[in-house]
């Protein structure tokens, strides 16, 4: 029995493939009913007819209002389907990694701690379930709230939630909800499985055996680390402490010099040093609200000129700026959310400078900007106000600097 796959996208997509096409998909963005070059049929969301399906997987970014998720009575995400229904031959281990940010960072360090182990990583960071290699016998999963959301089945044997802060509101509706969604995978784990979660949060009911973490310090302690022999500050510190937890729980092993090893992602507190000597960081993966925290605090011991903006996904950004008052810092405003970074920096007394575009911020920084200082594009917000992607966004912010 073949699936109702919801939206023609990445994840469905593979799945169809993994099946040798001849699937039915249901589409928004389809008008009339079509055939791919896979046999697929492709049709308008409205004429999806539940009795008329045995069994749906969705794409995860519908969220639960959606007429086709209202209507579906036999749902299921990715992560069930194929680690939850026995739709492998042979389940793998899995690690499932979630959080505000940093998931990409830490899976793809525990990924590479992890690869002469012949583990794979997959899920939200760009690799669906469907092509994942089922031989493997270790998948590490970054895992979206969304996807967890959608997932009522599929547990993993290791879950490591790194800190969380109020995002997609739009999509959860409330704080509250993002949060019980995050810590869903609780539920369903078994006994002798770990869980490592941020500590203060509302923990459901769960046979997992479960730490509570919340300084470096801590995670040094109980998990017998030496943070001195890592070559990372900030936020980055912290997700390289949690994959070592996990290598260390998994196989007694911390391969500091293998850790240090690893490069990270272009976008994500990528520092830039101009033809004067200046130093410019391309914070563009910075989406959300934590996310821009955290860079702050990591160059807020320096005069700072910040570029922040877009859309923020309706989440306060109060906190952002209580810790922007404490900082010496100039703010430029980019992007659809400019008023109300606008109303908000005179609040909070923020020195604002309204730039509307990436060209513009640049260029007004150039004229403020010495050796001394730090220029940070770190935006809180999504690019898709005014850019195809945050790495465009990035890409166009360096382009910038270079044209000085």
């Amino acid at each position: 029995m073949k699936p109702t796959l919801f939206g023609y996208g990445l994840t469905t997509k593979a799945i169809a493939r993994k099946l040798g096409g001849g699937c039915s998909f249901y589409d928004d963005n389809c008008k009339e009913p079509y055939k791919d070059d896979m046999g697929n049929t492709i049709y308008p969301s409205s004429m999806f007819d539940p009795d008329n399906s045995q069994m749906e997987i969705t794409t995860p970014s519908l969220p639960p209002k959606h007429p086709l998720i209202e209507q579906a009575e036999h749902l299921l995400s990715e992560y069930d389907y194929f680690l939850g229904t026995n739709a492998l031959e042979k389940t793998p281990f899995t690690i499932w990694i979630s959080g505000t940010n940093g998931k990409t960072t830490t899976t793809q360090m525990l990924t590479h701690l992890l690869a002469k182990r012949g583990a794979v990583s997959g899920g939200n960071i760009g690799t669906p379930l469907a092509d994942l290699d089922e031989k493997a016998p270790i998948w590490v999963l970054e895992t979206s709230s969304f996807t967890l959301h959608h997932t009522h089945m599929a547990s993993p044997n290791i879950y490591l939630l790194l800190p969380i802060t109020p995002d997609h509101l739009d999509w959860h509706g409330t704080p509250q909800q993002y949060e019980q969604d995050k810590l869903k995978p609780l539920k369903s784990m078994k006994e002798g499985e770990l869980a490592l979660v941020p500590k203060g949060l509302s923990l459901p009911k769960t046979n997992a055996f479960v730490v509570e973490y919340d300084t470096n310090t801590f995670l040094c302690d109980y998990f017998g680390l030496d943070a001195s022999k890592l070559s990372y500050k900030g936020a980055f510190l912290q997700d390289a402490l949690l994959a070592l937890a996990i290598t260390k729980v998994l196989f007694d092993e911390t391969d500091y010099a293998l850790l240090n090893r690893f490069r990270r992602d272009s976008h994500r507190q990528e520092e830039y040093i101009d033809d004067k000597g200046r130093l410019w960081v391309n914070d563009s993966k910075a989406t959300n609200l934590d996310a821009a925290v955290q860079a702050v605090n990591t160059y807020g011991d320096k005069t700072l000129h910040l570029i922040a903006g877009g859309d923020d996904k309706g989440v306060d950004l109060r906190p952002l700026f209580e810790v922007l008052q404490t900082k010496d810092i100039t703010l430029y405003s980019i992007g659809a959310n400019s008023q109300k970074l606008k109303a908000l920096s005179k609040e909070f007394h923020i020195d604002l400078k309204e730039a509307e575009t990436l060209e513009n911020a640049v260029r007004l920084i150039d004229q403020a900007h010495t050796n001394e200082s730090v220029a940070l594009l770190s935006p809180a917000a999504a690019s898709f106000d005014q850019f195809g992607s945050y790495k465009e966004r990035g890409e166009r912010f360096i382009t910038c600097i270079k044209a000085l």
